[in-house]
């Protein structure tokens, strides 16, 4: 095994570390209480620089992390911590007359390890399960409201209309999936590392396969062909479990970006929106843009919204109004038959008609009149 000189001793004083090339290899040369080591600066992982991540004591030695996806090594063995059995390059390293030299070739060659459990497979081969005769519909509410808030979520109760709608009328297979209840971390920002962090599937997943948003992905990449979006307003925007989820859904936009890939194809997506106060449309102009930039289709009239207004201040009259809206009960049954003749189109059915869930002055709160029972009924009597 050759060996070439890389610097001299003074050059690498303790505690530091530089990055040289050998032989078209980048290898990381540290210098840990006077002891000269080196190991290959790229991670097994995906391909992250060591040389900008942290060093300090751990486990068994001293581990260098890298800053991507927080992978580590011994810097003086190259090897994962203990119970991991990854193993980075590592070369032989010697001092003569004040010179380092570093060995030619590694003495470790770098391996990555096979795990024979892969759970996040499926989104890896990207094995969609829509068909040009599906009718899949995912529903996702994110809504806060949960088993220990149990108060009306008028976005919730919209959204499980509207998928019944679709069953009962078309016989579709319905999905929906609350974010309430799912646990997932916020985006950690890879992308903003390096554009090559952010991966498919998201790193977070690959590193805990149980995360949330590991369902949100295959039934909204893998299975559906309508996802139906509800939310409430937060002030003035959609809830903060919306953004949440989609800064997760980075990943999804920058296979685009990086690999020249969309993930999405044939899918349509329309939205529920409801508050006290109004700013419908804004929230909806966010999320229209946001689906079309992943690659989703959107109908026209693609989004319900209910508000009572800025001086609507009595929420506790808003659930009543909600349930006896006339107009909620039909937009919701439009929003799905519009979501349907596309998506029919998409799959090569062209239709013609499409109908149009905006407010109607009949549906106006003073044009409904309320029968003793409680019914509303329009001005032509019709319930």
């Amino acid at each position: 095994m050759g060996f070439i000189e890389v610097t001299d001793v003074k050059n690498l004083p303790p505690g530091s570390r530089k990055v040289l090339s050998i032989n078209g290899k980048d290898v990381l040369v540290f210098n840990i209480d006077g002891e000269i080591s080196a190991i290959g600066n790229v991670c097994l992982h995906k391909g992250g620089p060591l040389i900008e991540g942290r060093v300090e004591p751990k486990y068994d030695g001293c581990y260098v992390t890298c800053p991507w996806h927080g992978w580590e090594y011994n810097v003086k063995t190259g090897a994962a911590p203990p119970g991991f059995h990854d193993q980075q390059a590592l070369y032989d390293t010697l001092i003569k007359e004040d010179k380092i030299y570093v060995s030619t070739s590694p003495k470790v060659l770098p391996k990555k390890a096979e795990h024979r459990d892969k759970p996040l497979q499926d989104l890896v081969e990207l094995r969609y399960e829509t068909t040009r005769s599906s009718l899949n519909i995912l529903g996702i509410s994110c809504t806060n409201m949960n088993e220990n808030l149990p108060r009306k979520s008028t976005s919730y109760e919209a959204l499980q209309q509207s998928l019944e709608y679709g069953r009962e009328k078309y016989n579709a297979s319905t999905v929906l999936l609350k974010l309430s209840d799912l646990e997932f971390r916020h985006c950690e920002g890879y992308y903003s590392r390096n554009e090559q962090a952010c991966t498919w599937p998201c790193s977070i997943s690959e590193m805990d396969s149980h995360d949330g948003m590991n369902e949100v992905y295959r039934k909204m990449i893998l299975w559906a062909d309508i996802l139906v979006l509800s939310t409430p307003i937060r002030w003035g925007n959609a809830s903060s479990l919306y953004y949440k989820m989609a800064e997760r859904l980075n990943c999804v936009q920058n296979q685009i970006t990086l690999q020249d890939r969309v993930l999405v194809k044939n899918k349509v997506a329309s939205f529920i929106i409801t508050g006290g106060q109004d700013n419908i449309q804004q929230v909806a102009g966010q999320m229209m843009v946001f689906f079309t930039e992943l690659g989703f289709s959107l109908t026209p009239f693609s989004f319900v919204g209910w508000s009572r207004g800025w001086t609507a201040e009595d929420m506790q009259q808003n659930v009543r109004a909600f349930s006896k809206s006339t107009y909620i009960k039909r937009s919701i049954r439009e929003l799905i038959d519009n979501d349907i003749k596309l998506l029919h189109q998409l799959k090569g059915d062209p239709c013609v008609n499409i109908a149009s869930p905006l407010p109607k002055i009949s549906e106006a709160p003073s044009k409904i009149k309320i029968d003793v029972d409680g019914t509303p009924k329009d001005l032509h009597g019709n319930t």
